[in-house]
């Protein structure tokens, strides 16, 4: 199913359409600002494992967990002080930040149960962060990029592409028209308090 949206201000009906099927253990998918992404509740285990065999992957791969706050993401991640003053500067942005993963999310997630570590991006677009409020929750996400649907690098990803080729385990599509994507993510390991450390240099600008 495709609901097309406005993605400066997308209507609460569908918004809350998407919560509803993610509460149900349903993917969603929309494009973020680096690419389009599935994502599902983490605290659903239909979702969870609709997200895992979505791209037949094995439980221990980290998706990234997706948070429209600092404060919603301490709730499943350790963020010492030096890290707080940290993403005060740099969220929302192009940026995946590594942390200790608290109990709440290892209950719920086995790649962070394994090795006690959570992935965080607080993504700048509107539709995303609109979604988590509507929601009330963060989300978990993995990425459906051009290697995915196996076609060249530069075309462009409308939502009609991604109903046809994954229709039929994605329930729903928010798709905003045509969208531009800036490029992955830089990764920055922030485990380890007063010590950062650059994973995978991206759009983001670090330092």
């Amino acid at each position: 199913m495709i609901e097309y949206v406005i993605p400066e201000n997308p209507d609460d009906r569908i918004l809350r359409k998407a919560s509803d099927f993610l509460k149900e253990g349903k993917l969603v998918a929309f494009p973020t600002d680096t690419n389009w992404i599935a994502v599902c509740d983490p605290f659903t285990k239909k979702g969870v494992e609709k997200l895992y065999s979505l791209k037949n992957e094995g439980k221990l791969k980290h998706y990234s967990i997706l948070c429209d706050s600092l404060s919603r993401a301490s709730d499943i991640a350790v963020i010492h002080n030096s890290a707080f003053r940290l993403l005060k500067k740099k969220v929302p942005g192009y940026y995946t930040f590594i942390f200790e993963a608290k109990k709440k999310i290892t209950k719920a997630v086995q790649s962070s149960k394994t090795d006690h570590e959570v992935g965080i991006r607080f993504p700048p677009g509107i539709l995303v962060n609109k979604l988590i409020e509507a929601h009330d929750g963060i989300l978990m996400g993995t990425q459906l990029d051009h290697d995915f649907f196996n076609i060249e690098e530069h075309a462009e990803i409308y939502g009609y592409q991604v109903e046809e080729m994954v229709g039929g385990k994605i329930e729903l599509i928010l798709d905003p028209g045509e969208t531009h994507f800036v490029g992955s993510s830089t990764i920055i390991d922030l485990k380890v308090d007063g010590h950062p450390e650059l994973i995978r240099e991206g759009v983001g600008e670090w330092p």
